[in-house]
């Protein structure tokens, strides 16, 4: 296959991270036209949470698609997506229990902006340093992970403000001095730049996905909880990423013992079909304005039947428990590895959602020594995407049906890949 015929007419400005043409999918592995077979440690950036193609999931789209493919739902509703506001009610922390949704994560984190600038009538949202929260410009806007997302596109919406996030091997210090500093700091941006009157609410990951894997840490998150609570502020969890059993439980904030006002969910919402929500109790969501919530694909019928069947399989299956046993498998095979690799100057996460970071003889960051890794380790059969400001981290992102023989297969993999590139 030529190289023009593998790329078609796509815009030279996508980048693909491997040079594997895709023909279909199956569990935690995908296949390319040339026949050859992958093991998949990307999960779509963590879309498909129950593996490619899950028999549950591929039949309940089939069944639906025979019946409803797109019931618009600011016209009509059906039974799919009302069904799935229920059980998304029903795994909802505390007293949320209304549903919006939308196609992607960027579109729900706008949902949510808009609804708490709308529910509170205070213009200011504090984000936090690293953070992703999407490409479209009010997301975009609260995203720092990386400056070549935000350059040529200045400037950015107003109203948002960035504090310290508690990245505590950025700052050099132990986990509870970072996070107390961080808290430190925001309680000084609420004295010096963004009054609590004019703060709408705390927008934040309870781990950082693009900045590489960062938990935000019990301390740090209710720190956030407390102030939000003492200033009549929101506290609004991304868990685009970290949700959905991720982590190693469903929600990544339960973690830390908070209750968030709002909740973001993608990803692994739907298997692979495009679909995220915005969840906020009753009380917050009828305080947003009329025609503030909209969208011409938003809630799908066929995403939302694969949505309920995913849910299904993550609960017949124990795929939360999974993640949590075979990421802490995953995390003592990496901590050896860090232990005797000199590249590798840290491994972090939680779950199944873990980075290790790759750094040169002067412990500097090292992206190119982890694009080679990629490479060398899509020679090996196994595909891995990277993560931080200078793509220096490779990240771990299986799909949460993976079973232990699958890791021990990516990390040896890796640690052949490190010694080829070395």
């Amino acid at each position: 296959m030529s190289d023009a015929h593998k790329t078609g007419a796509i815009s030279p400005l996508l980048k693909q991270s491997s040079d594997v043409v895709a023909e279909r999918g199956e569990g935690a592995y995908i296949i390319g036209t040339d026949g050859r077979r992958y093991l998949d440690f990307t999960s779509g950036i963590g879309v498909t949470a129950t593996g490619h193609c899950h028999p549950k999931v591929v039949e309940a789209a089939q069944r639906q698609a025979a019946t409803l493919v797109h019931g618009q739902y600011a016209i009509v509703r059906h039974p799919p997506m009302l069904r799935l506001a229920e059980r998304l009610g029903e795994i909802m922390p505390g007293a949320i229990d209304r549903i919006f949704f939308s196609n992607a994560g960027t579109e729900a984190c706008e949902g949510a902006l808009r609804l708490a600038r709308q529910a509170t009538g205070r213009p200011n949202i504090i984000v936090f340093q690293g953070g992703f929260h999407g490409r479209t410009m009010g997301s975009l806007s609260m995203t720092s992970s990386s400056v070549g997302l935000r350059a040529g596109v200045q400037p950015m919406m107003g109203g948002t403000v960035f504090a310290p996030f508690p990245n505590a091997r950025r700052y050099g210090w132990e986990d509870e001095e970072t996070a107390e500093f961080c808290l430190r700091e925001l309680d000084h941006i609420l004295a010096t730049q963004s009054m609590p009157a004019e703060s709408a609410a705390f927008f934040v990951e309870p781990i950082q996905g693009e900045a590489g894997y960062i938990p935000a840490g019990r301390t740090f998150m209710q720190g956030l909880c407390e102030r939000a609570d003492r200033h009549g502020m929101l506290l609004i969890a991304d868990e685009v990423q970290s949700g959905y059993g991720r982590s190693g439980a469903f929600w990544a904030h339960s973690h830390f013992d908070v209750q968030p006002d709002m909740v973001v969910t993608a990803k692994g919402l739907a298997s692979g079909f495009p679909l995220s929500a915005v969840a906020a109790p009753q009380a917050i969501m009828e305080r947003g304005w009329p025609a503030s919530q909209g969208g011409t694909y938003g809630g799908n019928a066929v995403a939302c039947a694969a949505a309920l069947a995913s849910l299904e399989v993550i609960e017949e299956e124990g795929l939360v428990e999974n993640a949590r046993e075979q990421g802490a498998h995953l995390r003592s095979r990496l901590d050896a590895l860090c232990a005797e690799e000199p590249a590798i100057a840290h491994v972090q996460g939680m779950g199944l959602m873990h980075g290790t970071e790759l750094v040169d003889e002067q412990g500097r960051p090292d992206g190119d020594r982890a694009a080679r890794v990629l490479k060398a380790m899509e020679e090996r059969d196994v595909l891995m995407i990277r993560c931080g400001p200078q793509g220096q981290i490779v990240r771990w992102l299986p799909p949460l049906i993976i079973r232990r023989e699958e890791v021990d297969r990516a990390v040896d993999a890796f640690a052949e890949a490190l010694r080829a590139t070395a």
